[in-house]
Parts: structure tokens; sequence; C-alpha cells
């Protein structure tokens, strides 16, 4: 039997890529794909060409949202009613925030976050949407002045972390639990810094703040300091402040 090294195998070139045996037996070059009209079209839901999606999505996210002001990301339920007091604050937080130079960064659907983007577009500020390919969300909300479309929730993550400088919590269910926990995360590893995270609701967010300051916090698996990265409040310009301290200490820091 001959080993690798006694002769070349034979092989062919697809690009960057060597296929050897059996698997360079192709009857088409990927130019002649690429020109032919004809044929199924399997090939656009493939893995590589999802890469190409992907960077896609990084682009044209870093390009839109290249120039926005310093910004601060509301998240929130898509199922908050219009006529409950959580979407009455969370238009009244979007006002604060605008009044006070930021942009407004939701996830651009309805509920508390169209009450984050409606508070900020009244007060004449910059509201942002990024949101989601879901099979059973609409797309923006009306009050969304600077909007995109993401098929990838990491691709959209990465823009919420980028471009703001905060993260709000208005009451949520997973979607806002996920964002919550990844920020935390990435503050605590110093992925970000000078990056506060506010739970803006105490008779909803109480009861997890409490299990993560007494059981998580008891059982030594997450630190003192770690407790201090969420800011727990009631009040909406409580809330600003905090934002605000920690905006002019990064400022300070660069």
């Amino acid at each position: 039997m001959r080993g690798r090294g006694d002769q070349r195998p034979d092989e062919k070139q697809k690009g960057p890529i060597v296929l050897r045996g059996e698997r360079r037996n192709e009857s088409t070059t990927t130019d002649q794909r690429l020109l032919d009209s004809r044929g199924p079209s399997d090939w656009v839901h493939t893995d590589p060409w999802r890469v190409m999606r992907i960077q896609a999505e990084f682009v044209e996210g870093f390009g839109m949202l290249a120039e926005l002001p310093r910004a601060v990301t509301v998240f929130g339920s898509a199922r908050t009613p219009r006529d409950h007091i959580e979407y009455a604050q969370g238009r009244a937080l979007g006002t604060a925030l605008a009044e006070a130079g930021y942009a407004v960064i939701t996830g651009g659907g309805p509920g508390a976050m169209e009450a984050a983007n409606k508070g900020c577009s009244e007060a004449g500020g910059l509201s942002v949407g990024l949101g989601i390919e879901l099979p059973f969300e609409q797309g923006l909300n009306d009050w969304v002045d600077l909007g995109i479309n993401f098929r990838y929730f990491f691709a959209r993550k990465t823009m919420f972390v980028k471009y703001s400088q905060a993260f709000v919590c208005l009451p949520g269910g997973f979607g806002t639990l996920d964002e919550l926990f990844e920020a935390l995360t990435l503050v605590q590893t110093k992925k970000v810094t000078k990056f506060p995270v506010v739970l803006l609701g105490t008779d909803y967010w109480g009861g997890l703040y409490d299990w993560i300051a007494k059981t998580v916090l008891e059982n030594g698996k997450v630190g003192e300091k770690d407790i201090k990265l969420l800011h727990l409040t009631d009040d909406v310009d409580d809330a600003v402040r905090v934002v605000h301290e920690a905006y002019r200490a990064w400022e300070d820091a660069h």
C-alpha cells in the first residue's frame, strides 16, 4: 500500500479548496454554475452562501449605524398593550433619553419597543429599530425613523452592543432576558466596558434581582461586583441618570 508521502495524490483545486479522491469528480466548474441560469437553485440555501448573507448583514448594519450619535438600547415585551402602564413608562423613557441627547435603539417591534421609539420620536430624538425576521411578528413599528431588518440574531445582537452606551430593560419575556444576560456576560468578561444595564420596574424585575443577589451569589456562581452590574429602579429619571453617569465616565476614560 502506497503511503501519502510516496506520490502526490490526484487532486482538483476549487478556489482555495482541495478535492481528492472521488470528491474531485465534478462535471461542472464554479464559474459555469454561476453563469448558467438553468437548473436547481438549492445552492442559495447552502452554508457557504449563508456566510455571504451574514457578511452582508454586518456590512449593512455597520454602514447604517456608523454615524449614529450616542445611543441607548431599550428592550421590552412585544406583547405590552398600548393602554398598559408599562407602555406609558416606555414612552416616557424614550422621551427622557431623547431630551438627554441619546438616540433610542429598540428591536423595532410593537409593545414596549414601540413605546420607547414613539417617546423618542415625539421628543425629536433619533428613533432606531433593529428588526428580526420571525414567523409570528410583523415588521418595524411606525415610530422607527431609521430601521433595518436582520435574518440572524447574532448579527443584530452585535449592533445592539456596538452602537449603544447602555441597555435599559422594560418588562419582557425570553427575548428581553436573552439580551439582558448576554449584556451582563459581556460586561462581566470585560468584552465591553462602562456599560450599565438598568432594570426598569421593581415589581417585575425584583424577584429575578433577588434570586441573583441571593441564590446565585450565595452559591458562589457570581461575585459581589457582578451584582453591581445591574441597577434596579422604578424611576425613569434615575435610569437616565445611571446611563448618563456611565457615559461621562467613559468619556473621561477616553
